[in-house]
C-alpha cells in the first residue's frame, strides 16, 4: 500500500512481546477512521494464534491488565500511564436469545480472520490492518463502501443484534453515508425487535448522533429508510405535519427539522465546541424544537387566505421533548438543558425589553441565551429554498443580554437570606417570600444594585419589627 498507518509505540511494542506465530491486527473504528482521514481516538487490537491465558501472562509483565471483559475475549492493557488499549482474542458468537445481549460467546484463537471480520456490523468496520505486514485485510469491500459513502451490512449475522440499526444511524450521520438497499431491507425486517434493546444502549447511540454528527440528516434519513423511525412516534408524526408554504417552502416539519439539524452542524459554535455534552444539548434542542407541532397544527383563514399555524407548539413541545428524552434515558441534567431551549425558541415573536431579557435568562436556566440564539439560528436557516437569513433579532438579543450582564447566566440575587437574618427577621417562610419579592423587583429593574436591595429590605422589615414589638 502507498501509506503506512501511524501506530503508537506501545502498540508496536506488541510485536516484540508476542510469539512470532501470533498475529495482531488493528480492527474496527481505528482502521476506518484512518482511511477516512479522521483522527484516531482508540486503537483496538485482535490477536490470532495465541490463547487468552498466555496473552494475559505476557501483557501483565509489561503493564497493567484488566480482565473484567475476559468472558467476551477482551483484555484492557495499560502499558504506561494514560494509554489503555482493548486487546481481544477472536471469538464466535451464537444467538441464544432475544435482543442485544442474547449471545453465547466463545473465544477461538485459531479462527479464520475472514470469519472473525464477518461478525462486524458494517463493512466499513470489518477492515483489518496487519501490524506485522503493514497491510490492509479487506474481506468484505469496506474500503469501496467508504469511498462510495455506503453503509452496508457485513453478513446476515447483522440481524441477530437490533442495536446495529441504531449504530447505523450514528455512522450515517458522522460519515455522511446512505444505507445500502439490502441493508435497509434487513433493518426493516427486524423492526419489531426494537423493544428488546436496553434503553441505556439506545441512548448511547442517540448521544453519538447528537454529539458527533457532521451530517445529522443522513442519520435521520437512515432512521426513516430503515423503518425504525416508526419506533419513535413523536418524530414519525413530524412527517405528516404540514407547514405554511410561505414560511416553510421546504415542506413538512420532518423536512424542516432535517435542514435545521444540518444547519446547526455547520455552525462555527457547534463545530468548535469542546464539550460533547454541549453539542448534544444543542442538537437535541434543534431535533425537538418543533416536536409540539403535530399536536397544535391547524388550518385557519387570515385575511381571506388559508394559513397553517401551530399556536403554542413551543410550550407544548417542551413537555413532549422532556417525555421523549426521558424514554431515551437521557441524563436529567441534559433534559433540564434541552427543554427550556425548546420552550423559548419562539421568543423572537415578542418585544424584548430589558425586563423580558432578564426573565428569559432565568427561564432558560441551566441553559443560557447564547445556546438559545444558536437554536434559533438553526431554526431560521432550515428553510431552503429560502435564502439563508439569520434574523437581526438574534444578534440584538445577544447584545442586549451582554449589556444587562445576563448573557451566560441569570442575574445573581442582590439580596440573600443572611442579610434578612442580620436585620432581625427570624428564619422561616417570611424570608423566602421577601427574597422572592426582592428578586422580582430586581428582574423588573426596580432594584438596580445591592445597596438599593438592602435599603428596600430594611424598609420592609421595620414595620414588621414595630408590629412584633407591640404584640
Amino acid at each position: 500500500m502507498d501509506q503506512v498507518m501511524p501506530i503508537p509505540n506501545a502498540v508496536m511494542k506488541l510485536l516484540d512481546l508476542l510469539p512470532e506465530n501470533a498475529t495482531p491486527y488493528l480492527v474496527g473504528g481505528c482502521v476506518r477512521d484512518w482511511l477516512l482521514g479522521i483522527a484516531i481516538k482508540d486503537f483496538d487490537i485482535e490477536v490470532f494464534n495465541i490463547s487468552m491465558d498466555k496473552l494475559i501472562r505476557i501483557l501483565s509483565k509489561h503493564g497493567r491488565t484488566d480482565t473484567v471483559g475476559r468472558s467476551f475475549g477482551v483484555i484492557k492493557w495499560t502499558p504506561c500511564k494514560g494509554e489503555t488499549y482493548d486487546i481481544a482474542i477472536p471469538r464466535k458468537e451464537t444467538k441464544t436469545g432475544d435482543g442485544h445481549q442474547g449471545f453465547d460467546i466463545e473465544t477461538d484463537p485459531q479462527l479464520d480472520p475472514r470469519i472473525a471480520a464477518s461478525r462486524r456490523d458494517y463493512t466499513i468496520n470489518s477492515i483489518m490492518y496487519d501490524l506485522r505486514k503493514h497491510a490492509i485485510i479487506d474481506a468484505f469491500g469496506g474500503q469501496n463502501d467508504l469511498e462510495n459513502r455506503r453503509l452496508k451490512h457485513t453478513s446476515d449475522a447483522f440481524s441477530e443484534d437490533p442495536l446495529r440499526v441504531m449504530r447505523g444511524v450514528q455512522f450515517a450521520a458522522r460519515f455522511g453515508m446512505c444505507g445500502d438497499s439490502a441493508t435497509l431491507e434487513l433493518c426493516r425486517s427486524i423492526r419489531n425487535q426494537f423493544n428488546q434493546l436496553p434503553p441505556e444502549r439506545l441512548w448511547n447511540e442517540w448521544y453519538k448522533w447528537a454529539s458527533q454528527s457532521r451530517f445529522p440528516s443522513k442519520g435521520l434519513q437512515f432512521l426513516a429508510d430503515s423503518g425504525w423511525l416508526e419506533n419513535f412516534p413523536e418524530l414519525a408524526a413530524l412527517r405528516h405535519t404540514p407547514q405554511d408554504p410561505e414560511w416553510h417552502p421546504e415542506g413538512n416539519v420532518w423536512n424542516h427539522t432535517n435542514h435545521c439539524c444540518d444547519s446547526l452542524a455547520g455552525e462555527f459554535d457547534w463545530i468548535s465546541a469542546t464539550s460533547p455534552e454541549d453539542r448534544a444539548v444543542w442538537m437535541f434542542a434543534v431535533l425537538l424544537h418543533d416536536i409540539g407541532k403535530p399536536d397544535t397544527t391547524e388550518r385557519t383563514m387570515r385575511k381571506g387566505i388559508e394559513r397553517i399555524v401551530s399556536p403554542g407548539h413551543d410550550k407544548i413541545g417542551a413537555k413532549i421533548a422532556d417525555l421523549f428524552m426521558k424514554k431515551l434515558k437521557a441524563p436529567n441534567i441534559l433534559r433540564a438543558r434541552v427543554c427550556p431551549l425548546v420552550s423559548e425558541h419562539m421568543i423572537h415573536l415578542q418585544t424584548i425589553t430589558n425586563r423580558a431579557v432578564r426573565r428569559l435568562s432565568k427561564r432558560l436556566e441551566p441553559e443560557s441565551i447564547p445556546s438559545l440564539c444558536l437554536v434559533m439560528a438553526a431554526d431560521a436557516m432550515g428553510r431552503p429554498p429560502l435564502e439563508p437569513n439569520i434574523p437581526k433579532f438574534i444578534e440584538q438579543l445577544r447584545i442586549q443580554a451582554a449589556e444587562l450582564e445576563v448573557l451566560t447566566k441569570a442575574p445573581i440575587p442582590f439580596l440573600r437570606g443572611n442579610d434578612l437574618i442580620e436585620m432581625g427577621l427570624p428564619s422561616g417562610k417570611e424570608i423566602g417570600a421577601l427574597l422572592h419579592q426582592a428578586y422580582e423587583l430586581q428582574i423588573e429593574g426596580e432594584l438596580e444594585d445591592r445597596s438599593q436591595a438592602l435599603q428596600w429590605a430594611r424598609q420592609c422589615i421595620s414595620p414588621r419589627r414595630a408590629y412584633t414589638a407591640k404584640q
